[in-house]
């Protein structure tokens, strides 16, 4: 029940990037607003992962999960955005002088982190649907 939570904080982090992408039209770049956004959609992607692992959601879900190059596929995609969502987030915190990185790096590595555990969960459905070692 509590990885329903996971909807209202997607609506939030849509509410904080209507006013980025307004400062963009603006030309007046309010980068706060997408560190926001990104922040909340991190903490959104944590919830999700308190699914129920044993259940697929749709039949993509599950063709991807029971074929084991396919899965194998999906858990490396997985695991190369949160490796990237991490470096970009402390490449601006710590390398990158430009104005407004790092406004936006705490909310990247908060992404990566739940990108992390979305890595997690996405294992968990692998082991329990491929069909090579459960059918």
């Amino acid at each position: 029940m509590i990885s329903y939570l996971q909807y209202p904080l997607i609506l939030v982090a849509l509410v904080f990037y209507v006013p980025f992408v307004m400062s963009l039209l603006n030309k007046a770049v309010d980068w706060s607003y997408l560190n926001y956004s990104l922040i909340l959609l991190g903490v959104a992607l944590s919830f999700s992962t308190l699914q129920d692992t044993t259940t697929t959601q749709n039949e993509l879900s599950k063709k991807i999960w029971q074929d084991p190059k396919k899965g194998q596929r999906m858990l490396y995609l997985v695991a190369v955005m949160a490796l990237l969502f991490m470096l970009a987030g402390f490449l601006f915190l710590f390398v990158l002088p430009i104005k407004g990185a790092e406004d936006v790096a705490v909310g990247l590595i908060v992404l990566g982190i739940g990108f992390i555990g979305i890595l997690k969960a996405a294992i968990e459905m692998f082991e329990n649907h491929r069909l090579d070692k459960n059918g």
